[in-house]
């Protein structure tokens, strides 16, 4: 190694990412878990945000379904807040049973199988990539609401400028975009409390004219159209107010990221949007009717309602735009959840093959930052393909989101069926997830029916787009490992004829520094390959192995301890092998996020005790190389081969051909 080689300069782009996103965090630090974790009121804003900010849209959706019935709209409340708490329940039930997160998808792929488990996954994360845009155009109609129509051109660049700020947030980290934004939430609820609180309150007096005025509207109706046509009209505004459900899973998806203990935290947060939410949703049904509110042109019904309660106060107009602006504000925030539980269902998917392994890792702000960038640029591509429709947005959104819901109850039916003989109150607990069942399947199916030629029809076709794309994957994932597997079975067989060597390394000599993931036949081709086609060079043989943290394995201390034992024990067997075959070898290892930087540090400090080194590492290769295997198979070996070249230390890529 040249010990004069300058120290690699930061370039442009790390010290402009650096100012952006802040420095990279220390694995190492103790304490990273707690500071990086959320407690129930931090969940409730990162999480909860999403489900409350739906309030925004959803009620609206219903309310305008119901044409001139408008007294419909207090079952509608009453319904949706009723179904609110359903939901969370059945979501709390989930927790309790996998409380390490990934809901919809862990719960399909455990409890039924990992073929519909793949459909859930790609159903939930198509949702959150609509999360994050239907939250922010909605944030646009709100906030555009008290500027003049002429302004209406500009609202799509406003939502692209909020779409790509968010990016810039998340890729900070969760933790740091959640409480930047807290203020936003807070004066969300105190607003909203007080226009629900005050409008219902205000008519108290006049609840005996409503209630005759309701009656006589319902008797109108059954004398006209009947029940079923009352019927018909409840369902379908119902219905088409599903968007309010969307972010009621949020919590069961983002687990991870709850302080301990999970369960208790995650639990309490449901409890917060649960019941946020539900008062939210059907006071604002109460008021639609209590205010006579009328749709209007370039203005939601919730800035028509506030104008309406506070006209009379002073400073009313003052209060009533500040009340619509924390509205507008809190819909950036619940846009949060799908930066934050987007990128988490990619990775979970990545883990199980799903999705490209990239998905799974880390940024060195621990942070997943390729989800982040793919849920930014799905989000734009939405806004420009729906020119920032809601109405169009909330279609493709509720039907994604009840495929996830529905998919979700019915495993959580037959995990219960499965385990009624050790779970003796299992007959209370399946009630509510039959309920739920029911509930999700009536509104999917009635959106679908309703809406699919204005649409429907395209998110059906996306989320099959994205489930063909994850089988596709797979599938290459599942030849290459298999004909690795091929390959150790027959490396491992081959014969040795040293005796075992006992001798310790000799930092004086001839060193091969092996790069390694875990004990494979990846590794164990590229040792036989050395002895093979460099006889007699290399007296020592150390392995270096960083392992890497993913959203797998950072969850906790523990697993961290686990995942370095385990690459300890992987290191160990590759030095069994290779003092078997007569040579003395070693290992050195670390953890990290960024395999690149980590095993190029790493190697610095192995050739300073063993200077007559070369480092070898391994590539897959096949016959016919496509950009596509490019994408799921990084350049990991190429990349740290820049990086020790430019320290002076030679490396050599070994090729391993896999024909597939």
């Amino acid at each position: 190694m040249d010990q004069d080689a300058p120290e690699r300069p930061p370039t442009l782009l790390h010290r402009i990412a650096h100012k952006l996103i802040g420095a990279p965090r220390d694995i190492h630090e103790p304490s990273l878990f707690h500071k990086l974790s959320l407690i129930p009121l931090l969940a409730w804003i990162g999480l909860g945000a999403d489900g409350l900010s739906s309030s925004s849209y959803g009620p609206e959706e219903a309310f305008k379904a119901l044409g001139g019935h408008t007294y419909i709209a207090i079952l509608v409340g009453l319904a949706t807040a009723l179904t609110v708490f359903i939901i969370s329940y059945a979501y709390s039930r989930i927790i309790e049973h996998f409380p390490h997160g990934g809901g919809g998808y862990i719960v399909a792929t455990h409890t039924i199988n990992e073929n519909v488990g793949v459909v859930s996954g790609c159903a939930l994360l198509v949702d959150y990539m609509l999360t994050i845009t239907v939250s922010l155009v909605s944030c646009g109609d709100a906030l555009f609401s008290f500027l003049p129509l002429s302004f209406q051109k500009y609202k799509l660049f406003f939502v692209a400028f909020l779409i790509v700020t968010l990016v810039i947030l998340n890729l900070r980290g969760v933790k740091e975009s959640v409480t930047s934004l807290a203020p936003i939430f807070i004066i969300f609820v105190v607003t909203h409390v007080l226009m629900i609180g005050y409008g219902i309150l205000s008519h108290i007096p006049q609840m005996k004219p409503l209630l005759i005025e309701f009656q006589g509207s319902a008797g109108q109706d059954i004398s006209s159209i009947g029940y079923l046509g009352i019927l018909a009209i409840f369902l379908r505004a119902f219905s088409l107010g599903g968007g309010t459900y969307t972010g009621l899973e949020a919590v069961s998806n983002g687990m991870q990221i709850m302080r301990e203990p999970k369960v208790h935290t995650g639990k309490r947060t449901m409890t917060y949007m649960a019941t946020s939410l539900a008062l939210t949703a059907g006071g604002l049904f109460f008021c639609y009717f209590l205010f006579r509110i009328q749709p209007a042109e370039g203005r939601t019904l919730n800035a028509i309602l506030a104008d309406g309660v506070f006209g009379g106060w002073p400073l009313g107009g003052l209060i009533a735009l500040i009340t619509i602006l924390s509205e507008g504000a809190l819909l950036i925030v619940g846009a949060q959840a799908g930066f934050i539980d987007g990128p988490r269902v990619m990775a979970n998917m990545a883990i199980d093959s799903w999705f490209p392994r990239r998905f799974a890792a880390l940024s060195e702000r621990l942070s997943m930052q390729n989800g982040v960038l793919v849920m930014g640029m799905a989000a734009l591509a939405l806004l420009v393909y729906t020119h920032g429709s809601v109405s169009a947005l909330i279609v493709m959104y509720s039907i994604n989101v009840f495929v996830t819901f529905s998919l979700s109850q019915f495993g959580m039916v037959r995990f219960f069926t499965k385990n009624r003989e050790r779970d003796k109150d299992w007959r209370k607990h399946i009630v509510v997830h039959v309920i739920g069942m029911i509930l999700c399947l009536t509104i999917l199916v009635i959106t679908i029916y309703e809406k699919f030629r204005e649409g429907g029809w395209i998110t059906l076709f996306i989320t099959s787009l994205v489930v063909g794309l994850c089988y596709l994957i797979r599938t290459h994932y599942m030849k290459v490992r298999k004909g690795i597997r091929q390959l150790e079975e027959m490396l491992s067989n081959v014969p040795t004829t040293e005796p075992f060597n006992n001798e310790p390394v000799n930092p004086n000599n001839m060193t091969a520094i092996l790069l390694v993931s875990g004990f494979n036949g990846f590794g164990l081709h590229t040792l036989l390959s050395i002895v093979r086609y460099f006889p007699n060079i290399y007296k020592n043989f150390i392995f270096v192995s960083v392992a890497e943290v993913d959203s797998g394995s950072f969850k906790g201390v523990a697993e961290m301890e686990a995942l370095q034992e385990n690459a300890r024990h992987n290191l160990m067997k590759y030095v069994r092998v290779t003092r078997q075959h007569g040579f003395p070898a070693d290992y050195r290892t670390d953890v990290g996020t960024d395999v690149v930087e980590g095993a190029t540090k790493l190697v610095e400090s192995v050739v300073k005790e063993f200077p007559r080194s070369t480092v070898f590492t391994g590539k897959l290769v096949f016959k016919h190389e496509n950009p596509f295997q490019r994408i799921l198979h990084n350049e990991t070996a190429y990349a740290i081969q820049r990086h020790l070249q430019w320290d002076g230390i030679p490396s050599v890529i070994l090729p391993i051909r896999v024909n597939i």
